[in-house]
């Protein structure tokens, strides 16, 4: 994935992978956006929109995947994940009428995976506005805060990640295991 930050398919790989993320990849692009916004801090704000926008139009990609097959896919859930009944389905779709907006605006400023909740907001069919205006602004806080730390410290940054990469990496991976914790015993 590094790679394509010193690629002309950089830009348009952080988009893919934006959108991709939000509705059914794993991989976050905030590494990618790090890397071309260090290659070119100039044009962090432009890749930071990017990613915005890719990331708002996957989310959207998610909600209707939830949407539209969640009839198809609820007896699999139902049979194989194990813990998974029709009362909690009905205590979560009750925490997504209730708290809809927050539990968006939550997933797509933290580490918690972003798919999980746009694929449930489709399946709770969470009002669809109210859905994109979380999406637009928690997704931009987040790749917007790391446009901001690249143009302005972008070589202080840049010598911190690559100093603490390892260390990084691991919080990063507690945090998304936490994320997938949370939502496992929130619901």
């Amino acid at each position: 994935m590094l790679h394509w930050a010193d690629s002309s398919v950089g830009a348009l790989a952080l988009f893919v992978l934006a959108l991709a993320e939000a509705s059914f990849f794993p991989i976050p692009p905030d590494i990618l956006l790090l890397a071309l916004g260090y290659t070119t801090p100039t044009r962090s704000f432009h890749f930071a929109t990017l990613a915005t926008v890719g990331s708002v139009i996957g989310a959207v990609a998610g909600y209707a995947i939830g949407f539209w097959f969640w009839d198809m896919a609820s007896p699999w859930f139902f049979a194989w994940i194990p813990g998974f009944t029709p009362h909690l389905f009905q205590q979560m779709q009750e925490y997504f009428i209730q708290y809809g907006f927050w539990i968006v605006f939550t997933a797509g400023f933290t580490p918690i995976p972003f798919k999980i909740i746009t694929i449930g907001a489709g399946v709770f069919v969470l009002n669809l506005p109210i859905f994109v205006l979380a999406a637009i602004v928690s997704r931009g806080m987040r790749f917007f805060m790391i446009a901001v730390l690249i143009y302005f410290y972008g070589e202080q940054t840049r010598k911190f990640t690559e100093r603490h990469f390892n260390k990084l990496s691991i919080v990063f991976c507690i945090l998304l295991v936490g994320g997938f914790v949370l939502i496992r015993y929130i619901f």
